[in-house]
């Protein structure tokens, strides 16, 4: 037999195994029959594109690399209801008349791009953002359901989704019972998303192609037909796939999936339903983030009952309790639910919550545990603490929340502060983890911001000491801390802290204010009016400011040099007088990133929309800023006419 019969025939059982589900040989013989393609490999040198040996996985890579997919991959637009469904069956036949759609299973897993070259596999990768996604071609080479080899000339890119069957999760959890994996959806994504190829191979996984992107001489014009060539391919495609016309059909499919969904060996989180003409398709085009043609009907959120075994309350930076309900494990749309917050006590004391009785729970988007309410009647009252679980300090009460006042010496608090303030979007002091600052915390008495900067090296080698030996990280730390000093006025914004301040925010404060000290003396009523602040931020920022511990750490950090001011540079460019808004994620910089060349040209980066607004820039995933936007008759910009300006 030669090297290329013996491939050809591996590939065939290898088909019928992972594809079928339908082997007809014993794994004595496939084995056999490898083990003999390894030996004429190894005489010759030489290995075939499609050979099953390439599938082992190679050496771990050191990261990974961005790949620029051929053509965009969109996401789909989302209902949530029949009556939603029913709206954009009608709006499509509107425009097309009666219409073919097809019916398919959403799953749940990892989204791939897989190209191939007159045949050959040639690559994969993440959807990323649709534009460019992560380079993950050693991983998915490792996936037996992938071909390595197909009947086609002329380059394609192929979509499927990234899958970890549930048996398959099972019996893994079996064979390492001291690390099991949580969900069928992480366990898929962790192991595409892994620099170890091998980890990728352990994990069993499977990817289900669904549509095509890229290609050069497909000739399929319908998804029907598309689905055929997938395969003929020999590849897995949709466990379910079925023609209707209508909604009242559409439904009825979708109806009988639901009924079915708990009995499937993967997560499915909806169905997908899409025009099947191709031609139709191009008819009725896009949007600036969805096909017109395609829609996902989610499922609701599983829901099921377990017992509130407990409740532990958590303090914040800003000395705010968060109650954290401890739950009896129960799994739930894959993965095991032990935790889930409560918000407050008041929402406690509305959805009559008790401890040592059943609630209702289920996974907001399938993601965020939430505890819906009672269950059932008695139980143990939840009591309102009195005192800080942490410090012993009494509580106050503002609102709904419950507030440890005592900041300077509530450790938790202490912590988040430090934490917070070394962060990368703040002061982005490398080095200070959570763990690291409850160290400096408890074994050097740092107890502010401000006691970072009185930091030696004699103080932290400690600290830093492995197995007995002096450690590099003290020096570096150092230094992280010393470069911190030349932070920018919206950084130090956000890095001090302020409830419910972020990143956008803290920048309009930067460039209305100009310095911390202008900022200090603002009142509410001026701070209320700046778009996205509004009352109660406005009176976190007074409150802020008022406390005498908080202007005590300002003074001792202006001492050290650390008072930044606000500095409009570039004053004459592209976007000189502007008021900008970015919405939506961009492919080649990040919001900070964008924000900083809008400031640098001239422009004024704002966080929400409104008539003061000249422009927005839409990335992928746009929202309802864009739709306000619209309303508004404001001009918007994709990526592309974004770079444009810049370039101009």
């Amino acid at each position: 037999m030669t090297m290329r019969q013996m491939v050809d025939q591996l590939n065939k059982w290898a088909y019928e195994y992972y594809v079928l589900d339908d082997p007809s040989v014993p794994d004595t013989q496939y084995d056999a029959l490898y083990d003999q393609l390894v030996l004429l490999e190894k005489q010759t040198g030489t290995v075939l594109p499609d050979s099953p040996t390439r599938r082992v996985g190679g050496e771990p890579l050191a990261n990974f690399q961005q790949h620029t997919h051929l053509k965009r991959l969109y996401s789909l637009d989302k209902v949530q209801s029949f009556g939603e469904l029913k709206e954009w069956v009608e709006k499509v036949e509107k425009v097309l008349g009666r219409t073919e759609f097809t019916v398919e299973l959403k799953y749940d897993g990892l989204t791939i791009n897989v190209t191939y070259r007159d045949g050959n596999f040639v690559g994969a990768s993440t959807r990323g953002n649709g534009v460019t996604g992560e380079d993950v071609t050693e991983q998915v080479k490792t996936i037996r359901s992938v071909p390595l080899s197909i009947p086609f000339t002329g380059v394609c890119e192929l979509q499927g989704e990234g899958i970890m069957r549930l048996s398959v999760l099972d019996r893994y959890n079996r064979a390492h019972p001291n690390d099991p994996l949580k969900n069928a959806r992480n366990a898929a994504a962790g192991a595409i998303r892994n620099l170890d190829p091998k980890t990728t191979a352990e994990r069993n996984l499977d990817v289900v192609f669904y549509s095509n992107g890229y290609e050069e001489g497909l000739t399929a014009s319908s998804q029907t037909e598309l689905v055929q060539f997938l395969k003929s391919c020999g590849m897995l495609t949709n466990y379910v796939f079925e023609k209707a016309y209508g909604y009242e059909e559409i439904r009825a499919v979708i109806e009988r999936i639901g009924s079915m969904r708990g009995s499937y060996d993967f997560l499915i989180d909806g169905v997908v339903v899409k025009v099947n003409d191709f031609a139709l398709r191009e008819k009725l085009g896009y949007t600036d983030k969805f096909p017109k043609w395609a829609v996902a009907y989610k499922f609701d959120a599983e829901q099921v009952t377990t017992e509130l075994e407990d409740v532990e309350w958590q303090v914040g930076r800003t000395g705010k309790l968060t109650p954290i309900g401890k739950l009896s494990a129960v799994e739930l749309c894959g993965a095991t639910i032990r935790r889930a917050t409560l918000n407050n006590f008041g929402d406690i004391t509305r959805k009559r919550l008790k401890k040592h009785a059943l609630v209702f729970l289920r996974r907001s988007n399938d993601v965020i545990p939430e505890v819906l309410g009672a269950a059932e009647e008695g139980g143990e009252e939840i009591v309102k603490p009195v005192r800080c679980p942490a410090c012993g300090s009494l509580l106050e009460e503002a609102g709904a929340n419950l507030y440890c006042v005592n900041a300077e010496n509530c450790r938790p608090q202490i912590v988040a502060r430090i934490s917070h303030y070394c962060s990368k979007n703040a002061c982005d002091i490398d080095g200070l983890s959570d763990k690291t600052v409850e160290l400096l915390a408890d074994n050097l008495g740092v107890r502010s911001v401000a006691d970072l900067y009185a930091l030696t090296e004699a103080d932290l080698n400690p600290v830093f000491v492995k197995g007995g030996k002096q450690s590099k990280k003290a020096k570096n730390v150092l230094l992280a801390i010393e470069k911190s000093k030349q932070v920018k006025l919206a950084q130090f914004i956000y890095a001090l802290g302020l409830d419910n301040v972020g990143t956008v925010t803290a920048r309009d404060l930067a460039a209305r204010y100009g310095s911390v000290e202008a900022l200090s003396k603002a009142t509410a009523e001026d701070l209320a009016v700046i778009d996205g602040v509004g009352t109660v931020v406005a009176e976190g920022i007074v409150q802020f400011f008022a406390e005498e511990q908080n202007r005590e750490i300002l003074r001792r950090l202006k001492e050290i040099g650390i008072d930044p001011v606000y500095r409009v540079t570039a004053a004459s460019g592209v976007f000189s007088g502007k008021k900008v808004v970015l919405t939506g994620s961009l492919s080649r910089y990040t919001r900070g990133q964008a924000a900083k060349l809008i400031e640098e040209n001239g422009g004024e980066v704002a966080s929400s929309v409104s008539r003061s607004v000249d422009l927005v820039v839409a990335g992928e995933d746009a929202g309802s800023k864009l739709d306000k936007a619209r309303s508004l008759g404001i001009k918007v910009i994709d990526e592309e006419a974004f770079l444009d300006m810049l370039q101009s």
